[in-house]
């Protein structure tokens, strides 16, 4: 029987990330072997991974990360069932190690199959289900690229958002920063008028239509009037449209005009748990 010191253990602990007595007990089943612990480790999560697929994983923590020449970025959740785990620490760190990592990727399923200290990264969330005990998954992974790429993460890592400019000229990163938080708060459905789909327009048409007819509006104004609706579910929902957060006399398109008079928002993604 191979003598476990506590070096030992916490030598696995670094590598898993699974407590001190399951580790402890992982390499005295393997006799002090760390690969075969590794490995019992892993096939505990896949026990309790298969236990808790059915579970609903709505918390974690949502993370925006951006490569050094602010050219790229990704944005990702790292689920888990409840709040308690979403908010640990370690958790977050997980989440952030991996969104880094997710930056070398441009699918969820390259990025899942990819290394990860040596196991794939699948595999990793395989592991921390058996460590946690709750099921793991990475439920959304976005990229966006572009001249200049800003992020923003809401407060507790609920909501996290990348906002891409057409250039990057004095003080991009600010307004990027700030329209992303504009992206966060007010949820847009589009980027602009072009990028709402054409069966939203006609479903909030009829809409607008049923309404006024309920108000007792001729059917001869109806086109005109339910037009002008439209004008304002695109100032509305769409985020260039949208009036700036941090002064409502302008819309986002106007505050980033402000910043440079040539610069636009080229693209935005937004994800959130839940």
């Amino acid at each position: 029987m191979a003598t476990i010191t506590a070096a030992d253990v916490n030598k696995l602990r670094t590598i898993t990330g699974a407590g001190m007595m399951d580790c402890k007990k992982a390499l005295v089943e393997a006799d002090g072997d760390f690969d075969l612990a590794i490995e019992n480790l892993r096939k505990k999560g896949q026990k309790v991974a298969a236990n808790r697929s059915d579970r609903e994983s709505t918390e974690g923590a949502a993370i925006a990360v951006v490569n050094a020449d602010k050219t790229s970025g990704v944005v990702i959740t790292l689920n888990c069932e409840t709040d308690f785990v979403g908010k640990n620490e370690g958790f977050v760190k997980l989440a952030t190690d991996l969104a880094n990592q997710a930056l070398n990727f441009d699918t969820k399923e390259a990025f899942l199959a990819s290394d990860f200290n040596g196991i794939t990264v699948a595999d990793k969330l395989i592991e921390q289900t058996g460590v946690i005990g709750e099921k793991i998954e990475v439920a959304s992974f976005e990229r966006l690229s572009g001249t200049f790429v800003g992020s923003y993460i809401h407060a507790g890592n609920k909501i996290a958002t990348l906002v891409a400019l057409s250039a990057n000229v004095d003080g991009a990163e600010e307004a990027s920063r700030n329209v992303a938080m504009q992206a966060a708060a007010m949820n847009p459905i589009a980027l602009n008028e072009e990028g709402v789909d054409a069966a939203i327009i006609e479903k909030e048409i009829e809409i607008a239509k049923d309404q006024l007819r309920a108000e007792g509006k001729p059917e001869a104004m109806l086109e005109n009037i339910s037009k002008g609706k439209i004008q304002r579910f695109y100032k509305d929902n769409t985020l260039v449209n949208q009036d700036y957060i941090k002064d409502s006399s302008m819309s986002v398109a106007n505050y980033i005009k402000s910043v440079d008079a040539g610069l636009v928002v080229t693209g935005f993604k937004r994800v959130a748990l839940g």
